[in-house]
């Protein structure tokens, strides 16, 4: 299930922690078509949600995902604990500082950064 919240006047779509796995960018786009009638331009995606491949960035899964989602003008927010997998790939922490510090996407540690960041 999914739900829209508003924080610091942003509404944001926030999809629930169990579900079926995401990361392509047919998923992109069905996650998109939830914000349809809405003020969401923020989509929060747990990150055990994630497929497995989506933190591989050799793979391109995130940058494509990421870019359809912008194309449509909305944000990703990936909410949770991904520090192993950052831990284990140069090339993700220094992606995920990179996304963080620009600021348009985040990947957050929990709902309290979430909020504050937003």
């Amino acid at each position: 299930m999914t739900s829209i919240s508003t924080s610091n006047g942003r509404a944001f779509l926030e999809l629930a922690d169990k579900g079926p796995l995401l990361g392509t960018e047919a998923d992109a786009l069905d996650i998109l078509s939830q914000t349809y009638g809405t003020e969401a331009s923020v989509i929060v995606i747990p990150a055990a949600r994630l497929l497995p491949d989506f933190l591989q960035l050799r793979t391109g899964m995130a940058g494509a995902f990421i870019q359809k989602l912008q194309n449509y003008g909305c944000r990703l927010v990936v909410l949770g604990d991904i520090s192993a997998a950052v831990a284990a790939s140069a090339a993700l922490n220094a992606f995920v500082v990179e996304t963080n510090r620009i600021g348009h996407h985040m990947f957050v540690p929990d709902r309290q950064a979430l909020l504050e960041r937003l």
